[in-house]
């Protein structure tokens, strides 16, 4: 069973933790760099860009985060998503740029501006899937490294790199664990190329 840290800062760790169980994952909460140690790869969760950022500079964890992330897969989740990108608009901020991608933040709107949107057009199989935007970042460029999985409203929504995910959304707040099983697959072929 591959061992998933959840970024437990700020945001919704608790229900990424039962999302990863659900899709067959061990999760284990990540508050320092040593809780790194171990893992199979990781979840920065929703919450708030700019706390989860200042508390990550606070415990120094933002270099560990960027080593872990060269070698092993991180899946970042509305303001995780943030943090992964390249480069970040509304304001700039600083940011792991684990991903080449342009992220800016609250562009859909204030918390009133909130949903939940039914997306077909995805590349995971099956239906729709069930996406929940709160106060939800709109990933403006993904660069060559990047595909495209799904879009709403015309703009990317989840995407993914070689070894990274990032959705705009919140799919733990969803029954459905289709992109938690994507990440999954995606920790599976890392632990693969490390036993050839």
């Amino acid at each position: 069973m591959a061992v998933i840290g959840v970024l437990a800062l700020q945001g919704d760790y608790e229900a990424h933790a039962a999302a990863l169980e659900r899709a067959g994952a061990g999760p284990r909460e990540v508050r320092r760099a040593a809780d790194l140690d171990g893992l199979d790869g990781l979840v920065i969760p929703g919450g708030e860009s700019t706390s989860m950022l200042r508390l990550m500079e606070y415990y120094g964890l933002m270099p560990a985060l960027r080593a872990f992330g060269a070698s092993r897969p991180v899946f970042g989740t509305c303001a995780g998503a943030i943090l992964l990108a390249a480069e970040v608009l509304n304001p700039p901020q600083p940011s792991l740029a684990l991903m080449d991608m342009t992220v800016e933040r609250n562009a859909y709107g204030r918390q009133l501006d909130s949903r939940v949107a039914r997306i077909a057009g995805h590349e995971l199989g099956g239906g729709e899937m069930e996406a929940v935007f709160i106060r939800a970042p709109i990933i403006r460029r993904a660069g060559d490294g990047c595909r495209v999985l799904a879009t709403y409203q015309g703009n990317p929504v989840l995407v993914e790199s070689d070894l990274h995910l990032a959705a705009t959304f919140h799919p733990e707040l969803a029954p459905d664990d289709r992109i938690h099983r994507r990440f999954l697959d995606k920790v599976r072929l890392v632990q693969e190329e490390a036993r050839r």
